[in-house]
């Protein structure tokens, strides 16, 4: 028997104690809210939002969709140096917002304490209630315990403040717990302009068309850091189906696009709830010559003129992977473009070097600026354009949808075809059953094309080429880490 066996009245040796201080302290970790969140079943969105490296993060999520707890665990993240993809440091500043004070206690207060183990807490100052039982009362900071040996704190503040309450901090972070009004969102930017700190939102798009619609969810603005997400109730893994059915079946459907969906509405509720960013929107790769369908343009002077590059791969899946949009230019300057554009992605030509496309049939129409129609003045600069199309506006809103809503996607759109995706985003229905007039170019030319029955492209003998087989293979590899994640 070794000496460090050897029992000394009655008493376990030191190294023993050490392995079962070991232990009970990892039966200890391994019982906390925050040890065991994303573990077991994996929400992806809310992983998504944690891996996300951009400085101003948005989730626009239905109620019970996971959103908040995201939020609440960001903050402990940051606050106690701990964040599995971030960079991590002490003496975190952050502020938590919320609406209103009484909202803060139910929603927001409420799960930073679940996942703040109160071991890591320094001290609270409280608003209102007693600082033994914080939970009950509304809390104005919290002080935590950074595990680089110094203290974070975070304040809580509401909307009902005003913007001069939220003046003269220097931040590492703000979490808005739902949507703010414009002038207190801008005030918390400058708070984290000096740290480039970050703005994180969790919130249900309840308000309809605001300022965050344009600036965050279309960005139009073009930030680099600018990201957000979507989360429905079937993106978390917790909430049961049958209750998801029984829920679904309590709103109408235009309520259901908020509440279920987490997605934008107006008064008319979205053409198009169907596409789905994170599903349909791919980052760009070299597609096969044998791919390459079609180009289709909706032409545009003043207005912009919109022209997009399609393709359709072995199994009917269409690509859109290139995109020319610009307004105010004549149709030199287009053609021009739409060359470039062919040769970036290595466009196929007919044996006079000329493109060939789709077009509005209004092409074909003279102005009073030129004696030639906008289709003859294509044809002169070597794109054939073909302008007929179907213009049927209802069947082809009716097909769009369909291969939007096919699972596995009929269709992806490459990341770099900026303003089809914002298009497709930001696409209404107006009066009646008439979609609002009002940024369509894309889509017209996207309907055009989709109306032209694209069919795939058949290899030899009907056989699966190495293509088709690694799409397959990925495609059940993906099915499959879904179904074990849930």
């Amino acid at each position: 028997m070794l000496n460090n066996e050897k029992k000394t009245d009655g008493r376990e040796l030191p190294v023993l104690k050490k392995i079962l201080a070991v232990e009970r302290e990892i039966e200890k970790r391994a019982s906390g809210k925050l040890e065991n969140y994303n573990r077991g079943k994996i929400h992806l969105k809310q992983m998504l939002f944690h891996q996300c490296g951009k400085r101003v993060r948005f989730v626009f999520g239905g109620n019970r969709s996971g959103k908040t707890e995201c939020g609440a665990v960001e903050c402990v993240y940051m606050l106690r140096g701990i964040h599995p993809f971030r960079e991590n440091k002490k003496d975190i500043d952050g502020w938590i917002v919320s609406v209103s004070f009484d909202v803060q206690r139910e929603v927001a207060q409420k799960k930073l304490l679940k996942y703040l183990k109160k071991e890591w807490i320094a001290d609270v100052i409280m608003s209102e209630g007693a600082k033994s039982a914080p939970e009950y009362g509304i809390i104005e900071k919290i002080i935590v315990k950074n595990v680089f040996g110094g203290l974070s704190s975070v304040s809580f503040k509401s909307c009902e403040q005003g913007r001069e309450k939220f003046q003269g901090a220097s931040l590492d972070f703000v979490w808005f717990d739902e949507e703010p009004p414009r002038d207190i969102y801008e005030e918390c930017r400058m708070r984290v302009f000096d740290k480039r700190g970050d703005i994180f939102c969790t919130m249900t798009p309840l308000k309809g068309l605001t300022f965050i619609y344009d600036e965050i969810y279309l960005n139009k603005r073009r930030n680099r850091e600018v990201w957000h997400t979507e989360m429905q109730w079937a993106d978390n893994p917790y909430l049961d189906p049958d209750e998801i059915r029984l829920m679904s079946e309590t709103f109408s459907d235009d309520v259901l696009e908020s509440r279920k969906y987490g997605k934008f509405r107006a008064a008319g509720g979205l053409v198009y709830p169907e596409f789905d960013e994170g599903l349909h929107v791919i980052d760009p790769f070299d597609v096969p010559t044998e791919w390459q369908d079609n180009i289709s343009i909706d032409p545009g002077l003043n207005n912009p003129l919109s022209c997009h590059f399609y393709a359709v791969d072995f199994d009917g899946v269409i690509y859109v992977v290139a995109e020319h949009y610009e307004k105010g230019r004549d149709i030199d300057y287009h053609a021009k473009k739409i060359f470039e554009t062919a040769d970036a992605v290595g466009w196929r030509r007919d044996g006079k070097g000329r493109l060939c496309a789709l077009i509005d049939s209004a092409a074909n129409q003279h102005t009073l600026a030129s004696s030639k129609s906008v289709s003859e003045l294509f044809f002169d600069k070597g794109i054939l354009v073909n302008t007929n199309v179907n213009k049927e506006l209802f069947s082809g809103i009716a097909t769009v949808k369909s291969i939007l809503n096919r699972r596995p996607p009929a269709i992806y759109i490459f990341r770099n075809c900026v303003n089809l995706i914002r298009e497709l985003k930001s696409y209404f229905w107006g009066g009646g059953d008439s979609p609002i007039k009002r940024d369509d170019h894309s889509l017209d030319e996207f309907r055009y094309y989709v109306m032209s029955k694209p069919s795939p492209n058949l290899s030899p003998f009907n056989k699966k080429n190495a293509v088709q087989k690694d799409k397959e293979d990925l495609y059940k590899a993906i099915k499959r880490k879904e179904k074990n994640t849930r």
